[in-house]
């Protein structure tokens, strides 16, 4: 039985207004992940991403040093339940 797990994290630095959620979007789907990726008013992004949990895993690697122009400060994350009904990952 494959593992399913869902992580929210909270990236903070340069992060808007450099692609960094068109890049997270593709990095998710390219690792067969769901979830959503959306600007905070404070200036960081907040993601959440579900899937198998080394591919999980590999995002979160990812997402602390995002890409391009991008310059990541800062990540948190923590496991939340996963959500039953959710079929892509989007930009929100």
């Amino acid at each position: 039985m494959i593992d399913i797990i869902r992580v929210r994290m909270k990236i903070q630095g340069r992060v808007q207004g450099v692609f960094f959620r068109a890049n997270a979007r593709r990095e998710a789907r390219r690792l067969g992940l769901t979830g959503f990726v959306r600007n905070e008013q404070d200036g960081s992004v907040d993601i959440e991403v579900q899937g198998e949990e080394s591919s999980v895993q590999t995002f979160l690697a990812w997402a602390g040093h995002g890409s391009g122009a991008a310059r990541v400060d800062d990540l948190t994350h923590e496991a939340i339940p996963p959500v039953s009904d959710e079929v892509e990952f989007s930009i929100l």
